[in-house]
């Protein structure tokens, strides 16, 4: 391998994993929210789409 090669490489790996290990600390300080704003309650629209069947 090039030398230019190698310090794409490097490159792409820090990036992926920095990327990885930054979302994994995000998450680990900000969890899910327990509550949510008002009006996202379920309206169960699906409920009422016709039926579907795999024929």
């Amino acid at each position: 391998m090039t030398g230019i090669a190698i310090v794409f490489l490097m490159l792409a790996i820090v990036l992926v994993w920095g990327g990885f290990v930054a979302s994994t600390l995000f998450l680990i300080r900000r969890p899910d929210l327990v509550s949510f704003p008002p009006g996202g309650e379920d309206d169960h629209r699906e409920d009422e789409a016709p039926v579907e069947r795999d024929t």
